[in-house]
């Protein structure tokens, strides 16, 4: 008896201490996309290359962990040469910085449905304490996560010299994202 209640004891003490489950991102139905404001003309631009990596217990959404990587230069505004610009020095200086980061520090249940993240934030080799709402729900079998993360475009020197200026491009960028995984 002794045994087989050690084995048992052990399997669930493996289970709390693994928590989350990895989950495999869906890349065709995903997308992660920059929202602002150029002369006061609202742009959305979409991140082409991006990793989501998203460990995730509904039953246990403290244990749930989140870590998201984006490749700067992939910034598609739907102009080749405004997407070469944004890749220079003056904006994502992505020779240097290729990756924007995102780790999560909590997640929290927030209601049915609903989560609170917080994380560290790393854009442009600057780093700031993030948090934001985020849904979850199923769709066809898949977790789909959903959110929106307001950030200030200067406080990451995204814009530097002349594009200081808030009045050509607004300083409020909303980071939107839809992530769809699955087991």
């Amino acid at each position: 008896m002794k045994p087989i209640k050690g084995l048992l004891l052990a399997t669930l003490f493996a289970s709390a201490i693994a928590g989350a489950a990895p989950l495999k991102t869906d890349a065709a139905k995903s997308s992660v996309a920059a929202v602002f404001k150029q002369m006061n003309v609202p742009v959305e631009a979409r991140f082409k290359n991006f990793t989501a990596q998203i460990d995730y217990d509904a039953a246990q959404p403290a244990a749930s962990k989140a870590n998201v990587e984006i490749a700067t230069a992939s910034l598609d505004i739907g102009d080749p040469d405004m997407n070469q610009e944004v890749a220079k020095k003056e904006w994502f200086n992505s020779a240097q910085f290729p990756k924007a980061s995102f780790v999560s520090t909590s997640i929290a249940p927030a209601g049915a449905g609903k989560l609170n993240v917080a994380g560290k934030l790393t854009l442009k080799g600057k780093s700031a304490n993030v948090s934001f709402p985020l849904t979850v729900k199923t769709e066809g079998g898949k977790q789909v996560f959903e959110g929106q993360l307001p950030i200030k475009r200067l406080a990451f020197n995204i814009g530097e010299g002349e594009w200081k200026d808030t009045s050509m491009v607004a300083d409020e960028v909303v980071i939107k994202f839809r992530v769809t995984a699955a087991p």
